[in-house]
């Protein structure tokens, strides 16, 4: 391969990371949400979302009410999580109104305040990361076998790699 053609295909590179990064900034500045879209991890929402379903977010502008499936991510946690609004409290304190929210997943036994850090015993606005507006099931389930298997990952990458090495070669 001369130089020409290897200059020709880190622009091309370049040119797919670049416009992946702008779909994806592009999504958050529409939705409001940092992160628009996440992949559901565990079973704690069954039956109404699964392991391996990938969620569309919106931060709405109206304040969060029962009911809501909301993404949610606490001080101290890596990982977001998707579970249901099955309280909200609001305070008169100052303008806009506070919001205290308690979660729960449709699939556990009783509310999240033990996946709350020490001490604090409701979210507030500020922990939401966005309100599910939609989904697509099972597309996500990739995701959760590199994360669950990561020498999968690593094969996944030697495969791709493979093929671009013998399909530039032929």
């Amino acid at each position: 391969m001369n130089k020409r053609q290897l200059l020709l295909q880190g622009v091309n590179l370049g040119m797919i990371i670049t416009s992946a990064l702008m779909i994806w900034k592009s999504m958050v500045l529409a939705t409001g949400s940092e992160s628009p879209v996440v992949v559901v991890l565990s079973g704690s929402m069954e039956p109404g979302f699964y392991r391996g379903d990938i969620l569309f977010l919106y931060q709405p502008k109206t304040p969060a009410q029962t009911g809501d499936i909301i993404v949610f991510n606490t001080d101290g946690r890596e990982i977001p999580i998707v579970h249901r609004i099955i309280k909200v409290h609001e305070r008169a304190e100052g303008s806009p109104p506070r919001l205290d929210i308690l979660t729960k997943g449709d699939n556990n036994w009783g509310d999240d305040r033990s996946l709350y850090p020490r001490g604090q015993l409701w979210l507030n606005t500020g922990h939401i990361m966005g309100k599910v507006v939609g989904f697509l099931p099972h597309i996500g389930r990739v995701t959760i076998i590199m994360n669950d298997y990561p020498w999968f990952k690593y094969a996944l990458i030697a495969a791709l790699g493979v093929v671009v090495v013998t399909s530039k070669e032929g």
